[in-house]
This record gives C-alpha cells, structure tokens and sequence, in this order.
C-alpha cells in the first residue's frame, strides 16, 4: 500500500494495512498453511472441536498478602464459576528471600502473597481439592522450590503426584529480557529448568513444567510480532538446552505451555495467536524433529494490563471485553481477564467478579464457542497472520545469528528492541496518534476513585512471626541435613537431580530463602552485564 494513500494505516507492530482486502491477499495452501482444526500446522487450533468440546478454562489471576486472604479470594472465584487458579506471588518470594529478611522491607504481600514454607502453601490452599483443580504459579526464579512445596502439600493430604494438574511459570530467560526476578546466572539457572522438565516428565505427567512468557515481554513494550518472535527465540533455547541435557523431545515437548497477552487491535491479536500456532509446530518439528503430534500450542492469555487506564477506569471493562474476544477468536485454552481497577490498585472483589463475568459473557453469550475459528479464510485475517509469523521468523533468525537467546540477552539485543519499541509506542502517544480514551482524547478532570488498600505493615508484621515460628518448631538438624544434600548436588551436576532435594528440604521446612541461598553459594548470583 502506498503510504500517500490518503487514511493510510499501520497496525501496532507498524504492519501497513490495506483500505480493502482480497483473494489474492490471502492466498493459502490449505494443508500445508492452514489445516484442520487439531490437525498440523495447527492454525485454525490444538483441538479438533475447541470450544465446542470444552470451553477455556477461565483462571483467575490472585495473590492478596497473606496466604489466608488469597485463600479466601479463591474461594469466592471459584464460588462464582471459576475453573483454575492462578497464584500471584510477593516480590520477596519471587526474589527467593524469607519475609524476614532485610531485602524484605516494605515489600512483603504487596505484589501478590507472601510464601515463606510449606506452612504458608498449606494455608493458602486449605480446602481447596488438589486433584480436581488445576493451579498455575508464576513462579520463575525460584519455581522450583514452589512447586515442591504445592507437592508436599499434596503428599500430607495422601494425594499423589500422577494426580496434579497445572503449571509452574518457569521461564527465567524472559527474567533476564524484560522483568527482573532472577536470582542466579543462566546457565544453572536454565540447567534446572531441564531438570524441573525432567522431574514432571517422569514423575508428575498432568503438570506444565514451563510457561514460556511473552505477556511480561510485551508489558514491557514490545510490539505484537516482537512478543511472538522473542518467546519463540527463547523457546529454541530451553529445547536445546533440554535435548542437550539427555531428554527426549517429544517426551517433555507435549507439557510445555505458553502465555501470551491479548491488547485492543483485535485483528492484529487474532493473527498473532494463529500465526503463533503455526510459526511453532513448523519450529518443533523442521529444528528439532518433534513428531506433529507433539508440535502444538497450548497458551493461557491475560488481558493486557499495560492497556489499563487510571483514568477513566470503567473504561477498561470494554478494553477487557475486547481483549477477551481476541484470545477467545484466537483459540487460547485458558484466561485471565484483568479488574477495571487494577490500574490503581489490586482488584476489588467486584472488580474481580466482573472481570470473571466478562469471560462467561463472551462464553454463554456471544456465540464464539459455536464453531471452530470462525474468522478462518477472512482475506484480512490470513494475510495478517502470515505477515506476522513472516515477520516474527525474521527477528527470530536475528536471534540465531547473535548464537541464540542467551547471548542475545548478554548482547543486550531483546532489551535494545523492546525499549525502543517502547518509546516510539510513548511518542505516538503523546503525539496523539495513537488514540487512548480518556488520557489523550476524550479525557476529563474526573478524579480517580480512591480504593482502600491493605495495611502492608501490620500484614508484613504477621508474616515476619509466622516464619520465625516455623524455624522455631522444626527440626534443625533435619533441615541442615537437607540443605546439605541439596548443596552437594548443586556443586557436583544438575544431572544429580535435584527436585527430589528440594523436595526433600521442603519437607524439612526449609524456607524459600534457605533454599535460595543454598543454591545462590554454589552457583552465584546474576548481575547484568548491560
């Protein structure tokens, strides 16, 4: 399209866009390009029926300070239809340090909730069935040790490992790019990522051992294309890293799982999420020799919380509305709609309410679930996924000349990308042409609703005892004795498995940042070199 073309366009990830699309703007192959649903590549979907079959699974995203509120929010989502929880863990937890550590200070339950040992795992799960209900922790540095400890809530209530279902976030080279919770450097880090692989291949089969992430790459400003391309770029390497380190493809590749955001171009978002599908299956199986079988994206997606607005704040239950039908149109397997409020704060319970009745709506309501990629064969649709997958490709062959992601990340090239991404999106911004409403257009003097907010320091306070006590009550002479293995392994190999450690001083009632530092004295912690 000419850009003096008078109402020229671009999409968000800069795609110039056409006043009118026709047949030979989507010329596809329909076996090789587009297939069946459930079929390769798997563009039209992962399952033959989608939603007809099944309905997304509709998890809500909750982490509320202290184990018992978050506990507590639980309960009532899923009272109100929920069918999968999500678990928001504080900035300690993420960083692998006890509430009662110095770091600590004036952060403790303020990001999500606060988990310092098993006890914390127990309360935050109390009454909650295990063996029917799927959990998803995003949960990356110390996702480990967070997982052990949701499995030994579940061997103390006689539940087996075979019965758990769910996903551990897991994904530390996105840490490195875009979001900051890192502990240690990549290579024992992504070292135990293939172990966790390795532990829920063999002993754990329903659980998603990773949630490879471009939801935090693309809150940080990453376009459309660039979110896709980087998480697959980061993709290659934990598949590589998992081969090299004596595993299988196609016997951890079937549990890998990815998480996604869904913004407010509707169209752009639909394509990415079709081109997704596709741009992996052909990954996995012309790199890798992946069977086709084992070559389909399985994604859970958020709504995008950078598109929220303090003001105005209503106006974010449409923006939730439309972002839920992008990643609905687009096949997601399991949401999360985010509270009109949470730009000024956690969610309310009726904000949260809301935001699960937006999923129902657009469930029971709207009659997307009817048939199978309704929007297949749209002239506009099949062109734009196939400039996005043709443009994600690109960058990720960029990826590969710099020797793959981690050194990528060392280079400092995704960082490069994203931040200048970023600034450009905040110049059209200013500039007024890109259209927010209610910030840069249509805005008013309205002043935002003031919501009340937790008492952080009595919470912090409460926590701090809580985890002195359980150092008080435990054996010591058991939880030296477990860190001490856990030590020995670190130091010799990740071949000498080391979930089962872990585990092991989990069950002793060692605490996150016991574990963390454990681990942290053999193999050192990660500073950036840009």
């Amino acid at each position: 399209m000419s850009r003096s073309e008078p109402g020229a366009k671009i999409s968000p990830s800069g795609i110039p866009l056409k006043t009118v699309y026709r047949p030979e703007d989507a010329q596809l192959d329909y076996a090789s390009e587009l297939g069946d649903p459930g079929h390769w590549p798997y563009t039209r979907g992962v399952q033959s029926t989608m939603y007809r079959g099944r309905l997304w699974t509709m998890r809500q995203y909750a982490g509320f300070g202290s184990a018992k509120s978050t506990n507590e929010r639980f309960k009532l989502l899923l009272d109100a239809g929920q069918t999968g929880l999500s678990v928001a863990f504080d900035l300690p937890t993420q960083m692998g340090l006890d509430s009662d550590s110095p770091r600590s200070l004036g952060e403790v339950g303020r990001a999500g909730v606060a988990i310092d040992s098993v006890e914390d795992m127990q309360v935050l799960m109390q009454d909650i069935p295990l063996d029917k209900v799927s959990t998803s922790m995003t949960i990356n540095a110390t996702a480990a040790t967070l997982l052990a400890m949701y499995i030994v809530v579940a061997e103390e209530r006689g539940i087996s490992r075979d019965k758990l279902s769910g996903t551990i976030q897991n994904d530390i080279l996105k840490e490195y790019i875009a979001r900051g919770t890192y502990i240690y450097p990549p290579k024992p880090s992504m070292a135990l990522i293939a172990e966790v692989f390795r532990f829920c291949a063999d002993e754990v089969p329903s659980w998603n051992p990773i949630s490879i992430s471009g939801y935090h790459i693309r809150e940080a400003g990453a376009t459309a294309v660039q979110e896709l391309a980087f998480t697959l770029a980061n993709t290659i390497e934990y598949v590589r890293r998992a081969i090299e380190a004596g595993l299988a493809v196609d016997s951890f590749a079937p549990r890998l799982s990815f998480f996604f955001a869904a913004h407010s171009d509707l169209f752009e978002e639909i394509a990415k999420f079709r081109a997704a599908r596709r741009l992996y299956a052909r990954i996995m199986r012309d790199r890798f020799g992946a069977a086709e079988s084992t070559a389909r994206l399985r994604f859970h997606t958020q709504t995008g919380g950078v598109t929220l607005t303090a003001q105005q704040p209503l106006n974010n239950v449409v923006r939730v509305a439309v972002q839920s039908l992008a990643a609905t149109l687009g096949g997601t397997q399991s949401l999360h709609t985010n509270g009109y409020d949470e730009a000024l704060a956690l969610p309310t319970a009726e904000a949260a309410r809301l935001a699960l009745r937006t999923q129902q709506i657009v469930a029971y309501e709207s009659g997307i679930a009817n048939t199978v990629d309704p929007l297949a064969g749209s002239y506009y649709v099949e062109s734009l996924t196939t400039e996005i997958e043709t443009r994600a490709y690109e960058l990720i062959q960029k990826v590969d000349a710099l020797g793959g992601s981690e050194k990528a990340i060392a280079a400092g090239f995704f960082q490069d990308e994203i931040g200048r991404s970023a600034y450009e999106h905040q110049l059209r911004v200013e500039a007024g042409d890109t259209v927010i409403v209610g910030v840069n257009r249509f805005a008013d003097e309205e002043e935002p609703p003031d919501l009340p907010a937790p008492d952080y320091t009595s919470l912090e306070k409460a926590q701090v005892k809580s985890v002195k006590a359980v150092r008080k009550k435990r054996n010591g002479a058991d939880v030296k004795r477990a860190l001490g293995s856990l030590r020995d392994a670190a130091s010799q190999s990740a071949e000498r498995h080391l979930m089962p450690r872990i585990i092991d001083a989990v069950r002793a009632r060692a605490t996150v940042g016991e574990i963390s530092e454990t681990l942290a004295a053999t193999w050192g912690l990660y500073t950036p070199s840009v």
